[in-house]
């Protein structure tokens, strides 16, 4: 468990906090690009990291995100008049373009060179798999941009979504990572029943077989493997052959988990990641390609997990995740449906911030350990001046992947989404570049 003071210093992300800072280091999905969809279209309000900023695409079709208040007195930009190349605040007329700089000033004299002066903060953006992406931190410092999906691939291509989470982002982020939970929160009760399908052999086994090896053996062993980025980390559990059964997951610095998937042919993808919006909320980011447009819900759905007409999920707190006890008693074991609302549901009972000093972790928490330990580590030594990990450009981000196959009796899970297996170079052979 954590003390008082570093469950803080963890979960703490606005403005001149440890953890803050170390996440203004890196490029940090902040929306998407479709709600933004159009050159001059409406502003909108972004929050991110306890940040009021507003984003708009300019007349030439590039995304700005700046702070919303006017420099000149503070009114907000999301009022303003998209046109010509700039955002104009509706009180006085000051307009600035995607750099945040004013480019008009119409209410002081026409000589006066007083605009040149004037600049709003503004963040480089990077737009890629249907997200926006932003650089928060110091100019200086700004590194590269990590392409986390092979480049060249249109923006429609991506199936982005961007869902509220009503909880600090550490919790929704370790429940991400925590592979022991899946044998009960998100089981049906037909996983329980055995499979005899053929599958449960070296390779990949079916969905129904892993839903049953995740149901029938319930208290996995972990490993954890550091690495250059973050950390691998395998459950392990035993298949009905005697084999076997991993699951594998990586964490890359500092707020992207690769959940492992089960089927083999998944699509290149962004791993879950979430954002703080703030100290008690965040947004949970993914983005997949989808080769088949007609089966794409619109721009940030999922099926599971609708949200209003103010984009709220429709599933919270305040109406019990809309769970069914019927279904709790005869179909699954919450009673809530979708996955993702299964974890929102555990994650925000625990409160906006919860607390860990009172908590107590067992042998399945190794990954979550991890996950505190890299993270504090990271901002105590961007503290004393020690750059961040993970941002070296020749690794090969576009290439991580997470595994869950059965493994033959000599097999290490350490090889799984590398070179030295013969499954993974295949299906990154064929892989849409």
């Amino acid at each position: 468990m954590l003390s008082k003071e570093e469950n803080e210093y963890l979960c703490r992300t606005g403005p001149g906090t440890p953890m803050g800072n170390l996440l203004r280091r890196y490029w940090l999905p902040v929306m998407l690009s479709s709600e933004i969809p159009d050159p001059d279209c409406s502003p909108v309000r972004v929050r991110v990291l306890s940040e009021d900023l507003v984003a708009f695409r300019d007349t030439n079709g590039s995304a700005g995100l700046i702070d919303a208040h006017c420099p000149h007195r503070g009114a907000s930009l999301f009022f303003g008049r998209n046109e010509d190349c700039g955002i104009r605040c509706v009180y006085h007329g000051w307009k600035y373009d995607v750099t945040g700089q004013c480019v008009d000033m119409p209410n002081e004299p026409a000589e006066s060179n007083f605009k040149q002066k004037i600049k709003a903060t503004a963040y480089p953006i990077v737009e890629e798999a249907g997200l926006v992406w932003a650089y928060m931190g110091p100019s200086e410092k700004q590194p590269r941009f990590r392409h986390f999906v092979p480049a060249g691939i249109p923006s429609d291509q991506w199936r982005a979504t961007k869902v509220p989470v009503y909880c600090n982002y550490i919790q929704s982020m370790e429940g991400n990572i925590d592979s022991a939970h899946i044998s009960f929160l998100h089981r049906n009760f037909v996983d329980f029943e055995p499979v005899d399908d053929g599958t449960d052999v070296a390779g990949y086994p079916s969905l129904r077989m892993s839903n049953y090896i995740r149901a029938s053996s319930r208290a996995p062993h972990l490993e954890v493997e550091d690495t250059e980025y973050g950390f691998r980390y395998a459950a392990l559990r035993r298949a009905p052959s005697g084999l076997t059964h991993v699951r594998m997951s990586l964490h890359v610095l500092p707020i992207f988990t690769f959940v492992a998937n089960p089927l083999p042919e998944q699509s290149p993808r962004i791993g879950l990641t979430l954002v703080p919006m703030d100290d008690e909320n965040c947004w949970r980011f993914s983005s997949t390609l989808v080769t088949d447009q007609s089966f794409a819900p619109r721009p940030g759905q999922n099926p599971s997990l609708f949200l209003d007409d103010q984009g709220k999920r429709q599933r919270r707190a305040d109406n019990d995740y809309l769970l069914e006890r019927d279904l709790q008693r005869r179909g699954n074991y919450t009673g809530i449906l979708g996955v993702a609302n299964q974890d929102y549901a555990v994650t925000e009972s625990m409160g906006p911030i919860y607390d860990r000093s009172q908590e107590h972790l067992g042998t399945t928490d190794l990954a979550i350990i991890r996950l505190r330990q890299q993270l504090i580590n990271a901002a105590g030594n961007l503290e004393r001046g020690i750059e961040p990990p993970g941002m070296d450009l020749d690794i090969a981000w576009d290439r991580l992947r997470s595994e869950e196959p059965v493994l033959a009796d000599e097999e290490d899970w350490r090889t799984l989404g590398t070179d030295d297996d013969e499954r993974y170079r295949a299906l990154i052979e064929v892989a849409p570049s």
